[in-house]
């Protein structure tokens, strides 16, 4: 009886710590191959048939297509350079370049990837739209109130993200350093509203 018990409590404690341990990598973004430059992260092989049974399970649970490996790439900002969580009551650019493509768009997202309603309708750019300087640099400032320039408005959310989707690009799994991709920086100011 106590060698069937002790099983019992073995196989609750393993069960346990599985399940739990796929739950944390499901909602943390924990996956094999990514490719992180600076704040922005990407898993290249999230739109191929090469992906990682993890992030299969991610992608199943959100629902988001990713972008297909022929096609692009989704690099995805939690955070600012420094590692804070991006804060919409916060004032945050994203300044600089992007690496070589015909395409890019910037959306910005709730954590549970819905789009942030805001009265403009404005979710995001595509390069085709930015202002740009005459060096070709970008700046866009994400805060709850309107700012001059290229402008994405938070609706003052609690938390955000923003994904960079660069399509027709040579960035992919063997990229591995910002000399190789120049990425725009992410940078949190310390304005609230």
């Amino acid at each position: 009886m106590r060698l069937l018990i002790g099983a019992l409590l073995s196989l609750l404690v393993a069960a346990a710590i599985g399940l739990g341990s796929t739950w944390l990598a499901l909602t943390r973004g924990v996956a094999f191959g990514a490719v992180t430059l600076g704040a922005w992260t990407a898993y290249p092989r999230g739109g191929s048939a090469e992906i990682d049974p993890y992030a299969r399970a991610a992608v199943s649970r959100s629902g988001l297509l990713p972008v297909g490996l022929g096609d692009g790439v989704a690099f995805v900002a939690r955070g600012d350079d420094k590692g804070r969580p991006l804060d919409g009551r916060c004032e945050v650019r994203i300044a600089g370049t992007t690496p070589q493509a015909r395409f890019f768009t910037l959306t910005l997202y709730r954590p549970d990837g819905a789009l942030i309603a805001n009265s403009l309708g404005r979710y995001g750019f595509t390069s085709q739209e930015l202002v740009r300087k005459s060096d070709g640099t970008f700046e866009i400032v994400v805060a709850p109130r309107a700012r001059p320039g290229n402008w994405l408005p938070t609706g003052g959310v609690e938390r955000y993200l923003l994904v960079l989707r660069i399509y027709d690009t040579p960035v992919g799994i063997a990229t591995r350093a910002e000399r190789e991709a120049p990425m725009p920086s992410v940078t949190a100011s310390e304005i609230c509203s």
